[in-house]
């Protein structure tokens, strides 16, 4: 049996081609946001992961590296490069060893926090242009329809 002998798979719902799919324009939305930002944060000396690790940890201090790690969307081995990159631009601390388990609570410095402060300015400049696209009657909507299709994936 050839490949060619398959009936082709219908797409999950009426699309003229590949790239008007829901998938796609999510990806492709997810890339505009992830090139605005780069643009926005290459003026603070951050990139997104680094931004976002001081966006979490100004929120929530203390947490470790697998747990900076899940609520970045980053790898464990990559969020351990993003915190050498921040420890050693004096933009976080971490203790060298911990008294029990090996989990080291990482916590802001008073200059990742101006940093943080410096950069939070441009990426929510960058969210108010993307808000700003939608009607105000759609907003809600939008986020609730983002969250299900989370759930979706997720569950």
């Amino acid at each position: 049996m050839d490949m060619h002998d398959n009936p082709q798979v219908k797409p999950p719902h009426p699309a003229e081609d590949v790239l008007d799919h829901v998938g796609y324009r999510l990806k492709r939305a997810h890339a505009s946001l992830r090139s605005a930002m780069d643009h926005a944060l290459r003026e603070h000396g951050l990139t997104v992961p680094q931004y976002a690790c001081l966006e979490v940890l100004a929120a929530r201090p203390g947490l470790s590296n697998a747990e900076l790690a899940r609520a970045t969307f980053v790898t464990r081995q990559s969020m351990n490069v993003v915190l050498r990159g921040l420890q050693d631009a004096k933009l976080l601390t971490r203790p060298a060893t911990v008294e029990t388990g090996r989990a080291r609570p990482t916590s802001l410095t008073d200059e990742g926090r101006r940093r943080l402060n410096a950069a939070q300015g441009a990426v929510y400049a960058i969210e108010a242009r993307m808000i700003e696209a939608i009607p105000d009657d759609r907003l809600t909507a939008l986020l609730e329809d983002l969250d299900r299709i989370v759930r979706s994936l997720t569950d």
